[in-house]
């Protein structure tokens, strides 16, 4: 699966989040290093997510805009 990220270059290395998965994100010292790391967070946070949703009943809406 792919997602979109923000990455931004700091004066400690790189900040990186994922728009799509609020409160997801991640740093590192190089680029590479964090798109390495936003993987690894974008693996743990799905995780935490269906452990959280586990027992909730999931439905689709639509919306137009």
């Amino acid at each position: 699966m792919k997602y979109k990220i923000a990455l931004q270059h700091t004066d400690e290395g790189f900040s990186v989040s994922v728009p799509g998965l609020p409160g997801c994100w991640s740093q590192g010292a190089t680029e590479e290093e964090a798109l390495s790391n936003i993987q690894d967070a974008i693996r743990e946070y799905l995780e935490a997510r269906e452990e959280l949703l586990r027992d909730a009943v999931i439905r689709e809406v639509e919306v137009s805009v």
